[in-house]
């Protein structure tokens, strides 16, 4: 089932939230990035339905996104960590499987399963009041799959867990996206992103500015300058043919490594291996220092 943003503006009295947003969201899991400030949670409320257009129309399939039908299509885990505190983690996902409609036996098959999955079983008694932040993160993300929905919305669901608790949600969402289903999921942090989405979509100051995978929109960039490690035990000679190179835009020397800046990545790497093939040049390491999310994403604000 796809997420289908068409000319999609919302404002909020004079100030732009989101800004002609054209886009549509397949199965699989997309990487929303963007600051804080960018527009992610407004793009999440709209397709939740939570908020409505301005102009342009958001759907779920068929279904307009505020729509009772769309909402049923829906899984959602806010960024906001507000719960009913007295509640305990299996209360809170069993009052939500209610309020699906299910049955009291199935709300509790359907709690249980959720609750396993997100690695919650032994914790699920204890109240929310005490419960930690990744523990709540968790108990979030438990209620967004209690209907097993073919759409997830996911705002910042990897923010403040450990290591070991962001490993088990990727690999939970991974299989979730193996079903089909399809999988939005914002960050501000886009390190804890990059090994996790199929695609990403980068939002700045309110409009896409960008989409594809990491790898297609960091080839968009060509003339962008590029940070690149060289070590060789040659390197000042090195150093010394790459400094002429039109393409190059500084070389600096550390000890036997090169940290070069260039303007044009492809047109820099036929020259490297030109130049090493020519002057019988060993090279040891040639590695990019900036080609990672962070990097993509200060690019494309720019």
């Amino acid at each position: 089932m796809f997420i289908t943003f068409d000319s999609v503006t919302k404002l909020y009295g004079p100030v732009i939230g989101v800004n002609d947003v054209s886009c549509q969201i397949g199965p699989g899991i997309t990487g929303l990035l963007g600051a804080n400030g960018a527009g992610k949670s407004t793009l999440m409320k709209l397709a939740s339905g939570q908020l409505r257009p301005t102009l342009g129309e958001v759907r779920l399939g068929k279904y307009r996104a505020w729509s009772s039908a769309a909402k049923r299509q829906l899984g959602y885990s806010p960024d906001i960590n507000s719960f009913y505190e007295e509640m305990t983690g299996w209360e809170f996902v069993y009052a939500m499987a209610r309020l699906y409609g299910y049955s009291g036996a199935e709300a509790r098959r359907r709690t249980a399963l959720v609750l396993e999955e997100v690695g919650m079983t032994d914790r699920s008694g204890r109240r929310l009041a005490g419960c930690s932040h990744g523990m709540r993160q968790r108990i979030k993300l438990a209620q967004a799959l209690v209907n097993d929905p073919p759409i997830l919305l996911l705002d910042e669901p990897l923010s403040g867990i450990d290591p070991g608790g962001r490993r088990d949600i990727s690999n939970l969402l991974r299989q979730q996206a193996e079903k089909g289903k399809t999988i939005l999921v914002s960050s501000h942090i886009l390190v804890e992103t990059e090994h996790l989405t199929d695609t990403v979509l980068v939002i700045a100051r309110g409009r896409i500015v960008a989409s594809g995978a990491l790898a297609e929109i960091r080839g968009m960039l060509d003339d962008r300058p590029l940070t690149v490690e060289i070590a060789s035990a040659r390197a000042r000679q090195l150093a010394a043919l790459l400094v002429e190179a039109a393409d190059v835009r500084g070389v600096e020397l550390r000890g036997d490594s090169l940290i070069v800046r260039t303007r044009n990545p492809a047109r820099f790497f036929a020259l490297v291996g030109d130049l090493v093939t020519r002057h019988d040049i060993e090279v040891d390491k040639l590695q990019t220092l900036d080609a990672g999310a962070d990097a993509v994403f200060g690019y494309l604000q720019q």
